[in-house]
């Protein structure tokens, strides 16, 4: 029995989601597998490798998004796992977001993080 999940997401741009997993400081892997419970593993367009014995990936569908693939029971015994996807998400927003304020033509000034994790971004043209 397989004890990966498949969870749903708006990730459309795998280059985005690499930059985001680097800055959070994961390693990833193209065209790997995810490594689950029992040795269990299955492919993946990309991979985030994690401390232990479980890992997060993603795979396209054929609209262009991505799903999240996880064994999210092994994930949760060594992380937070919904810190964890919280942090990926909020990452990969952020960069998304900046990646489309300067096709726009405007630049960033200045990008902070408060306390409680709110990501401010201050825009100029």
């Amino acid at each position: 029995m397989s004890h990966f999940s498949i969870i749903k997401t708006q990730v459309t741009d795998i280059e985005i989601l690499a930059q985001s997993l680097n800055e959070l400081g994961m390693e990833i892997k193209f065209n790997s597998e995810i490594r689950g419970h029992n040795g269990l593993k299955i492919q993946a367009e990309i991979v985030a490798i994690l401390p232990g014995h479980y890992d997060i990936g993603w795979s396209k569908n054929p609209d262009g998004t991505y799903d999240l693939i996880a064994d999210l029971w092994g994930i949760s015994k060594q992380h937070n796992q919904q810190e964890l996807i919280n942090s990926i998400n909020q990452r990969f927003a952020v960069n998304k977001t900046i990646q489309e304020i300067q096709k726009s033509g405007y630049k960033i000034n200045e990008q902070s993080v408060k306390e409680d994790g709110t990501v401010t971004l201050v825009i100029a043209k």
